[in-house]
């Protein structure tokens, strides 16, 4: 026997949908076997929240890409997707498929959290519903939403028969009565539930459930055909009328009304009324632009929804479900988010993000720069994203001020720039960093660096020397230099110092220091340099500097030779001479007349080894040399080579051909393992090939 299918759908936002969904889900359980969906598609991960199994969901959706989890013996729970970008990805025949094979077998009711019932992949449990219904707060706006959203179901084939009202009383709030709301949606009115908070709450879901229960399938007009090649949101032969299969109509026969696809400027003009009509009834900048708490942030996203809803229930140019879902979500990505940068930061292959105005975003992936062909509506909108950016982080940019760097909350470096600095409109460049952090073995598979030169580095770390990762922009010296941190004993106290925070060390005793610009007063300011002397009280084992470029390189510098070792940090440079020279340049920098012989000396004491990190032509990065400092000859930092990358030009895919090559020196650094205890065999660097002529 096929399970009963509920489908409850918020008539806007923040109406109790997802907790009168989650409340139905549990006592049809005590009747039969109920399989909960959270089928929002913005990826709020409402229900995993709720129950607290967002790991399991994760785990489980790791190994069969579908996040079910069982609650209890008789509930489970169905996460369509955990993020927005799942919700434009996931296949409709795979949860049809899914559908057939398990569900039909083995549930009893189907009730799905649906704000977005249209959306493809909600498709298959759509065209198997005994009921849409429809929640409503009793407010002339909540009416308003629903109405929007009936005529909307109506457009998609779903009979007036089949939807039935249920009236949430989130609040005190009572603007219209039941049967105001019955005549003026001529739908039943199934039932009236009062706040969550008030003791009949528990006693009007059981007869909400009870009442949904009674509806027998054979008192309602045939299923929509649930055929993948039909989607639900195609336009139908009549309102009332469900579509002919493929078997019911010739090939010469026409659809009175076929899906007509929303193109660019009819979706761009839209977009722009309904922000026209946003800013007529919220100020949107001064609500999302940062300090509005999440009470208002809903009611913002609620009157969004209900202004799309009701915008797009009068076009006739939009045809398919999935692009009303879409142009929602672009709508409140819009308003709230980061606008059309929300799914390039959803995109785990970005690796960076690069606005050049409003008409303008390319993106990194792979190593490569793309054109999107993504656009803002206006500068005014890239502007109001650079606030939303920066304005949680008390930071401030405006033509005083026309510079900015920031960091967004999970890790991402931000620069923007606005007029009269940047002269075609405001730009923002995006440093994202992915949420798997790399480990050394994920570099020697993809060939950034050799198994022995990483032996190496890991060594040098354990035995506390000094190194500095050098390199151009891009070139990955941050993300060695979190690679290596990792090397450092767990029982060490480290220091972070960063301009904005990246570094993610894994270990427990870490301490993380983040620089500060100054305010709009100009006051406030704390430097790097600052914190470097404020770390040297801190009692550190190690100090890790996100990278030097000023007179903080004298302090650092001071530090590694009195008495802490092991220091990291990263300076840009395009070779490990220049980035001993740009270490001269940058303790010039402090301001103090020191003689440059006396700079060299605290440089050959401190810095014990320089990696250089390279990004070459086909937009792989790698580890292209490791140098040691050896010591003074007259007025000149010694060094030598240990190991260098070898390029060879290109292979007939475009790739960099080269290989890892050892200059057959021994390492300085070989009294230094023994003397720490750690364990390296010198003999790995004869691995690799020798080189002939160096």
């Amino acid at each position: 026997m096929s399970p009963r299918v509920f489908l409850i759908v918020g008539a806007k936002g923040g109406v109790g949908a997802t907790t009168l969904s989650v409340e139905i889900a549990k006592r049809l359980s005590d009747r039969g076997h109920t399989l909960l969906v959270d089928a929002d598609l913005s990826g709020r991960r409402s229900e995993a929240i709720l129950f607290n199994v967002i790991s399991k969901l994760d785990e489980r959706r790791a190994q069969d890409e579908l996040g079910i989890v069982e609650l209890n013996r008789n509930l489970s729970l169905l996460e369509m997707t955990p993020n927005i970008h799942g919700g434009f990805t996931i296949k409709a025949e795979k949860i049809e498929g899914w559908f057939a094979r398990s569900v039909q077998q083995t549930e009893s009711y189907v009730v799905v959290d649906a704000p977005q019932p249209f959306a493809a992949a909600v498709r298959p449990f759509a065209v198997r519903a005994a009921v849409f219904a429809l929640v409503i707060e009793p407010t002339l706006l909540g009416v308003t939403g629903a109405r929007a959203m009936q005529l909307e179901l109506l457009k998609f084939g779903v009979p007036s028969s089949r939807m039935v009202a249920i009236i949430s009383q989130r609040d005190a709030r009572t603007e219209m009565s039941a049967a105001e709301i019955a005549k003026s949606l001529n739908v039943a009115l199934l039932a009236e539930i009062p706040p969550q908070s008030d003791k009949r709450f528990d006693r009007a879901v059981a007869s909400t459930v009870t009442e949904l229960d009674k509806l027998q399938a054979g008192d309602l007009p045939m299923t929509l055909q649930p055929s993948a090649s039909t989607p639900l949101g195609e336009r139908r032969l009549g309102r009332h009328q469900a579509p002919a299969s493929a078997a019911e109509s010739g090939p010469s026969e026409k659809r009175s009304a076929p899906s007509v696809r929303i193109q660019r400027n009819a979706r761009d003009d839209l977009k722009g009324e309904i922000h026209r009509e946003l800013s007529k009834r919220v100020d949107i900048v001064a609500i999302a632009g940062g300090g509005a708490d999440q009470l208002r942030l809903e009611e913002l996203r609620a009157q969004i929804e209900d202004a799309v809803a009701e915008l797009v229930a009068r076009r006739d140019d939009i045809g398919s479900a999935e692009e009303v879902a879409r142009l929602r979500q672009e709508v409140i990505d819009e308003a709230l988010g980061l606008g059309p940068l929300e799914d390039l930061m959803a995109d785990g292959d970005v690796s960076e993000i690069m606005v050049n105005g409003p008409n303008s975003v390319y993106v990194e992936r792979g190593g490569k720069i793309e054109h999107t062909g993504k656009q803002f509506t206006d500068s005014r909108q890239l502007r109001l994203v650079i606030e939303r950016i920066i304005a949680p982080l008390g930071r401030h940019i405006d033509e005083a001020v026309p510079m900015v760097d920031a960091r967004l909350a999970d890790g991402s470096r931000v620069n923007a720039t606005i007029e009269p600095l940047s002269i075609d409109g405001p730009t923002i460049t995006i440093r994202r960093f992915g949420k798997y952090r790399m480990s050394m073995n994920d570099l020697i598979a993809i060939g950034s660096i050799s198994a022995p030169v990483a032996d190496l580095l890991r060594a040098a770390v354990e035995a506390r020397l000094n190194i500095v990762i050098s390199g151009g922009t891009g070139s990955g010296k941050t993300t060695l230099l979190n690679i290596l941190s990792g090397f450092i004993p767990t029982n060490e106290r480290i220091v972070t110092i960063e301009d904005a925070a990246e570094l993610r060390l894994h270990q427990e005793h870490v301490v993380r220091l983040e620089a500060r610009p100054a305010n709009v007063e100009g006051r406030g300011e704390i430097r790097i340099r600052d914190l470097v002397k404020n770390a040297l009280r801190m009692r550190p084992d190690r100090i890790v500097v996100g990278e030097c470029r000023g007179g903080e390189a004298l302090d650092m510098l001071q530090a590694m030779n009195t008495g802490h070792d092991g220091s990291l940090t990263t300076i840009h440079a395009n070779t490990p001479r220049d980035c001993l020279s740009r270490i001269e340049t940058m303790v010039l920098m402090a301001g103090y007349d020191i003689p440059m012989r006396a700079i060299r000396e605290q440089i050959a004491g401190a810095v014990d080894m320089v990696v250089q990190t390279s990004r070459l032509r086909d937009g792989t990065r790698k580890v292209t040399s490791v140098i040691e400092v050896v010591g003074m000859e007259g007025d000149v930092v010694t060094t030598q080579e240990l190991v260098r990358f070898d390029q060879r030009g290109l292979d007939k895919q475009e790739k960099v051909a080269g290989s890892f090559v050892y200059s057959g020196v021994q390492p300085n650094s070989l009294k230094r393992f023994a003397e720490a205890g750690v364990s390296y065999d010198v003999s790995r660097l004869s691995e690799i090939q020798l080189a002939t002529a160096w």
